[in-house]
């Protein structure tokens, strides 16, 4: 059985007699007919429920996200270096090299490096067993290796031979992190003095958009 409809002009509404469901919204609305006409003609389309809804959630009906498997979702970080060129850039090895990815950097000026935790690191058998939770002293060494990237690089004038972590302050740690979770961390370098080799740097660490550990870093290029 096909669905009633009315008029969806105003004068088309006026002219035609009205449905039982449309006098009894009239009544309820205490419009007259007029008004209500009025109404009805400046009202959208009729749309499916779910249409509707998804329009109300600001997603349109074609791109809806539940149309696309979330393994579809998310799209992979960009990679402006690999783990390969941070190996030819920072001395560390394993099990003490903390950033896989830099997926944002500009010279002489700032880099954006990933860590990506999983319970294989070989810290979470000790910290803790029940409860696995990245060590803040890591975080804080993961952030000075992406601050190790600005530094040591050509524009700058660093050597991986004598560029060290001198010192940390006002760091703070706001969330733990745990075993899953993918460490964002931004160093941004805000005082370089060249004569003395010292570089003054910014950090700020997340995950998943939320703010999980700051702080100010100091390296220093120390010379024989």
């Amino acid at each position: 059985m096909e669905a009633a409809t009315v008029p969806r002009s105003a004068a088309g509404c006026r002219a035609a007699p009205l449905l039982p469901a449309a006098r009894a919204a009239a009544r309820h609305l205490a419009l007259p007919r007029r008004a209500f006409c009025a109404s009805v003609a400046a009202a959208p389309a009729p749309r499916s429920l779910l249409a509707a809804r998804r329009a109300a959630d600001g997603d349109s009906v074609e791109t809806a996200p539940e149309a696309v498997p979330i393994e579809k979702r998310f799209p992979p970080f960009p990679s402006v270096m690999d783990i390969n060129q941070i190996r030819e850039i920072l001395p560390h090895r394993f099990p003490f090299l903390l950033v896989d990815r830099v997926i944002e950097y500009k010279a002489g000026e700032y880099a954006v490096g990933i860590k990506n935790v999983t319970i294989n690191d070989n810290f979470f058998p000790g910290h803790f067993p029940e409860r696995p939770i990245m060590p803040g002293v890591l975080m804080v060494e993961a952030m000075a290796q992406v601050g190790g990237l600005v530094m040591l690089q050509p524009e700058v004038g660093g050597s991986r031979d004598n560029f060290f972590f001198a010192g940390i302050d006002k760091v703070r740690f706001r969330k733990p992190v745990i075993a899953g979770d993918t460490l964002i961390m931004r160093m941004t370098l805000t005082k370089y003095q060249k004569r003395f080799g010292l570089a003054k740097m910014e950090g700020k660490a997340y995950v998943g958009g939320d703010l999980v550990c700051e702080g100010e870093f100091l390296l220093v290029s120390a010379t024989e």
